[in-house]
């Protein structure tokens, strides 16, 4: 099928579709990153339609569609993929996905960090059983997967806080951030900064962002394909949560409590605040030209149109 690529190894690669953008054209394409105070608007169609409270988590841009995980905190934690459509309307498009992150594996299936299953899993559009691309670590199964970062060469990322982890039995000794390769061994990135959450990687692939509770946002440099010691990027963050970029690398990072996303240029700087009116957890760009992003929180869906183009997850 079809699908959004955004190749990571090189910032000449970025592009919507099937057809890439040559380097002479990305600046062109990229449009104007984001200043000052915003705000997004919700999206009424996804009301919550559950009666306990609840997230919405993991959104990822596919083709003409948005899709988001729709968990709740009763017992378990139980998931669901959600889908908005072209036509405006939300459906369900996978039952008991046990979801929190998702994004886009280089082969086009969907990838889970899943709290129910303690996992990461991919799985196939044609509603095929899920198969597994990491579920254990040492000899224990993971805390509760929480977000996803994929490179071009299908290297996964992810960070493992133990937010859901009451979801099911067993777990990890620290909180952490790890690799997957694609010879499938899961290495430990960090497993010192408590509670890591919104993982990314820049339009280059040469940086892994992470930010975690301690109110850091912190790049990790990638050198042929080992992952170095983090440097602080951003302090103070209130809650930071999911993050995305746009093609000129910048962070949009998600501040749960604090119901803001706030936009920070790849060397730190504060660009823009993107106010909602919930908590939020997480954002991507989509849309036919991916300038519009979404925003996901509690029970809510809000959409900003924007000039930049950005990543679908």
């Amino acid at each position: 099928m079809r699908r959004s690529i955004l190749c990571l190894s090189r910032l000449s690669c970025f592009a919507f579709g099937a057809a890439l953008l040559p380097a002479s054209a990305v600046a062109a394409s990229c449009g104007a990153a984001p200043s000052g105070e915003l705000k997004a608007e919700r999206v009424a169609a996804a009301a919550p339609s559950r009666t306990e409270p609840g997230l919405y988590e993991g959104p990822v841009w596919v083709k003409d569609a948005l899709y988001f995980s729709d968990f709740s905190f009763a017992r378990g934690f139980p998931s669901r993929v959600r889908r908005l459509g072209p036509d405006g309307k939300v459906s369900t498009a996978i039952e008991d996905s046990g979801s929190n992150g998702l994004a886009i594996h280089a082969d086009g299936q969907l990838v889970l960090a899943s709290h129910k299953d303690k996992a990461l899993l991919r799985h196939a559009w044609d509603g095929g059983k899920a198969t597994l691309i990491a579920g254990s670590y040492k000899g224990n199964v993971f805390n509760s997967p929480n977000d996803i970062a994929i490179a071009a060469d299908g290297t996964v990322y992810f960070t493992d806080p133990d937010w859901q982890k009451a979801a099911a039995p067993g777990g990890q000794p620290v909180t952490g951030i790890y690799r997957v390769g694609t010879d499938g061994k899961v290495t430990l990135v960090d497993g010192t900064r408590p509670n890591p959450n919104g993982i990314a990687l820049s339009p280059a692939g040469d940086l892994l962002y992470v930010n975690a509770s301690d109110g850091l946002l912190k790049a990790y440099p990638i050198v042929k394909g080992a992952v170095q010691a983090g440097r602080t990027l951003v302090s103070g963050l209130e809650g930071g949560d999911g993050m995305t970029l746009d093609c000129h690398g910048n962070v949009y990072v998600t501040e749960h409590g604090a119901r803001r996303v706030r936009v920070f240029s790849p060397q730190g700087r504060e660009l823009a605040t993107i106010r909602v009116d919930a908590n939020v957890t997480n954002a991507a760009f989509g849309g036919k030209d991916h300038k519009t992003l979404y925003i996901t929180g509690a029970g809510a869906l809000w959409r900003l149109p924007l000039a930049v183009s950005g990543l679908p997850y």
